[in-house]
């Protein structure tokens, strides 16, 4: 890359229980050829597949990005200090975040790279056979959908890959976003605030009857598809967790 873009740097590709080495090295391809480097694999089958033949002879020439890739345990470690987060699905659920095309994830990551400047970013794909739960889309910002056949929509890691990053290159480097300097803009709250502050709402809202624990319904899958359509600053979500406190000192 002969210049330093920060949507390059500060977006991470996840990958959720993976079962097949070789794709994990198709992956590792795709993202070098639009120029990513961040890759994340959450609890893969093999432990040592970065350094598998498969993964190696398939990443054909991303030794690199295989090399530096982290293994983590769980989801929220992967998308710490996270303030974007994508689920990548063909499957839309009833009550998931908000649902994004590819190019407007890469829109938000643009802006959040431009505005916030050292934002980072995260778009998370489950494994081949099962996608992912939905407790780990909850965990996102928003669902990303690729429009694709709607008779077949079946697209493999690599190429799923494939098409985000080219998707959020093209944003990059073809349609940079000046800041504005229009009115107060604060810091964006990443995805470890945000959470804390959805589980500090929910005790209040249990405090004040409004919630019963014994039988939740939907309401707060309801709220963070609410809250999730908004960018939250962390001074907004320092007054959401001030009204729960008030509610549980009620």
């Amino acid at each position: 890359m002969s210049q330093k873009i920060a949507p390059f740097e500060s977006l991470r590709f996840v990958l959720v229980e993976t079962s097949h080495p070789g794709n994990v090295g198709s992956v590792a391809r795709a993202m070098k050829t639009m120029g990513f480097s961040q890759l994340y694999l959450v609890n893969p089958r093999f432990p040592d597949v970065l350094s598998h033949p498969e993964a190696i002879a398939l990443s054909s020439g991303a030794q690199d990005i295989l090399d530096n890739a982290r293994i983590v345990n769980s989801l929220q470690e992967a998308l710490q200090d996270c303030e974007l987060a994508g689920a990548v699905s063909a499957r839309l659920r009833e009550f998931s975040p908000p649902i994004l095309e590819p190019r407007e994830f890469a829109q938000r990551l643009l802006q959040l790279a431009t505005v916030a400047g050292n934002g980072f970013a995260a778009l998370v794909l489950g494994n081949e056979r099962t996608g992912l739960h939905n407790d780990m889309v909850e965990q996102c910002n928003f669902l990303v959908n690729i429009p694709a056949n709607p008779e077949y929509s079946s697209l493999n890691l690599a190429q799923a890959v494939q098409v985000l990053a080219y998707v959020c290159r093209y944003e990059a480097v073809g349609q940079q976003i000046s800041p504005t300097n229009i009115g107060f803009q604060g810091s964006y709250a990443n995805l470890e605030e945000i959470n804390a502050m959805f589980h500090h709402l929910e005790q209040g809202l249990i405090a004040i009857r409004f919630i019963d624990p014994d039988c939740p319904r939907k309401l707060m899958s309801r709220l963070k598809r609410l809250f999730a359509r908004t960018q939250l600053e962390t001074e907004e979500v320092n007054i959401l967790r001030g009204i729960a406190k008030k509610m549980l000192d009620k």
